[in-house]
């Protein structure tokens, strides 16, 4: 889909200034067929409300999310489509409902698949009612009236923690899958000639991403790449979060790196899975922190923090994910920085520090910057050999 932009017209304007009007974003559409000013203002603010990127265009990901925020929970019946699932805020809406009750479904994250149907059947059979997975008005009515079953903390925080508490400290035989961002004929990223070599962000991102598979897999780690050096298609977000979910990961990290107009921006930021209301993966969450904090302590980057967002890598993957942004190639200070292969293996040893940290309790954390990678590489090393040997 060709993003849809200011000056742009036709029905698919339309239908966009339609929602835009309907969630209280633009004044009362009078039917228009041009995307002006006003409607740009009115995207960027429905993205930022939604944790997208924020460009005032409306893309794949963008209408996605445009056409989910039509739905408020009991509008339509709600079931489980193995083809084709239905999505829509009212789907999030009532598995936030349901995590709140206890339920286990994984992440909120607005698509009615059948872990969603599973834990509305088990909610059905305990409040008599016919459990048969699907949400029409009888189960709305019921969790209405019901409040909260679980006390004490969030439930997905409890699960999320508890989870990762049982696997140990160790990394061996833990499984990660590494997403270099963009690749493929149609999809460089960010393009910036320097010299006598033409650098892409799909290249550089491909290259940490190798480097990180190879340090890791020496850790004892069951590492996955989602893509090759020069895929023949592009790979959507949506393939890559569930060739993820496919294989079970544990984690997922994805490599990314940026671009600006403005050649002044550059740094490092992480980003989680997060919505405004507050639903958030706990652990990806945490990831992100132990990530960007481990980045610019040993790199001296400038902190761009971290932030929750909703793109589909981070929302439909049923394990703690993270994105990192790891600098702007549009950037004369970050560019003569990733062009160089040492300051490449720093931000691999920074991310493989994050990555054993988050295996480790809060009670025998350490400080920032302080492991050294080399010797956890020869550990876990040992440890997988001896593993091995019986």
């Amino acid at each position: 889909m060709r993003p849809i932009r200011r000056g742009d017209h036709g029905p698919a304007v339309v239908e966009i200034r339609t929602i835009l009007s309907t969630l209280g974003l633009l004044g009362d559409s009078d039917g228009g067929a041009e995307y002006d000013a006003d409607t740009e203002i009115a995207v960027r603010a429905f993205q930022q409300r939604r944790g997208l990127s924020i460009d005032g265009q409306v893309s794949d990901e963008t209408w996605r999310a445009l056409d989910a925020a039509r739905w408020r929970l009991g509008q339509r019946a709600l079931y489980h489509a193995v083809t084709d699932p239905l999505v829509g805020d009212d789907v999030r809406q009532l598995q936030e409902r349901l995590l709140e009750m206890g339920y286990d479904l994984g992440r909120a994250d607005g698509v009615y698949g059948g872990y969603t149907a599973r834990a509305v059947a088990q909610f059905q059979r305990e409040v008599g009612l016919s459990p048969d997975g699907s949400c029409g008005p009888a189960t709305v009515n019921a969790l209405r009236r019901l409040g909260r079953k679980v006390v004490g903390g969030r439930p997905q925080l409890l699960r999320e923690t508890a989870a990762f508490h049982a696997s140990g400290p160790a990394l061996v035989g833990k499984k990660i899958v590494i997403d270099p961002g963009h690749g493929g004929p149609t999809d460089p990223g960010f393009v910036v000639p320097d010299g006598p070599l033409r650098w892409t962000e799909s290249d550089l991102a491909f290259d940490i991403a190798l480097r990180l598979e190879g340090r890791l897999a020496a850790a004892g780690m069951r590492v996955y790449l989602t893509r090759g050096p020069n895929p023949v298609e592009t790979i959507t977000n949506r393939e890559r979060a569930k060739l993820a979910n496919d294989l079970g990961a544990d984690l997922l990290i994805s490599i990314h790196l940026d671009g600006h107009r403005n050649t002044a921006a550059d740094g490092v930021a992480t980003y989680h899975y997060g919505t405004t209301s507050g639903v958030t993966s706990t652990v990806g969450e945490r990831l992100a922190g132990l990530v960007q904090r481990e980045i610019v302590a040993r790199t001296s980057m400038r902190n761009c923090q971290t932030h929750s967002k909703t793109w589909d890598l981070l929302r439909l993957t049923r394990m703690p994910a993270v994105r990192v942004d790891a600098g702007y190639l549009t950037s004369p200070v970050d560019r003569t920085r990733l062009v160089d292969p040492l300051f490449r293996d720093l931000m691999v040893e920074a991310i493989m520090a994050a990555v054993q940290r988050m295996y480790y309790p809060v009670e025998i954390d350490v400080p920032t910057g302080s492991i050294d990678v080399s010797k956890l590489r020869a550990s876990a090393a040992s440890s997988a050999a001896q593993a091995a040997a019986h």
